[in-house]
């Protein structure tokens, strides 16, 4: 099944969902090692070239996944009414943080008026410096971005783990695979 369904996540959203994770557990551990690196690090190119190239297809990916999830039927939320306006609350916040990381990391790398090079399959046009100092200043903020969205991200997780250690309700198996209606 690759559609949503009101009471599961179909391949799909569960792809996704699982991609952008790996993703942004990628991203994150890459831009913390990386921002260490020096000049004369074989890295010192490679590696903010591979993190602007993964950071913007996740962005493409995500631009998708909204629309996908604004397309589809959403299965219903388990848990208390608190957990489940909590769940919702979050999910939204961490769209935010996403869209806020991806225009905060363009910021960042157009400053000087270049493109983003993805993988040398295309590149995104710069807009230059659009306000002073805008690489620091965008730095600055991916960075909080960055650890704010982690934080939100084990969150979630401690959330779906407690879901199914002790609640013991379908959370987190209908994000791993798809339930049969009954």
């Amino acid at each position: 099944m690759i559609k949503n369904t009101t009471i599961s996540y179909g391949w799909l959203s569960i792809s996704m969902h699982w991609l952008s994770a790996l993703a942004v557990i990628g991203l994150f551990a890459v831009g913390f090692w990386m921002v260490d690196l020096n000049y004369y690090s074989e890295w010192y190119r490679t590696a903010p070239h591979y993190h602007k190239s993964i950071g913007i297809l996740l962005a493409l990916l995500t631009l998708f996944r909204l629309v996908w999830k604004l397309t589809q039927p959403t299965p219903r939320s388990l848990g208390k009414p608190l957990e489940k306006k909590s769940a919702k609350f979050a999910h939204g916040l961490i769209y935010l943080l996403m869209f806020s990381l991806f225009t905060s990391g363009y910021l960042i790398s157009t400053a000087d008026g270049r493109g983003i090079d993805v993988f040398n399959w295309f590149t995104v046009p710069g807009l230059g410096e659009l306000f002073p100092e805008q690489e620091d200043l965008a730095g600055q903020i991916h960075e909080w971005i960055a650890y704010s969205l982690i934080g939100l991200a084990i969150l979630h997780a401690f959330a779906a783990l407690k879901h199914h250690v002790i609640d013991k309700d379908n959370t987190l198996k209908r994000m791993i695979k798809p339930i049969e209606e009954k």
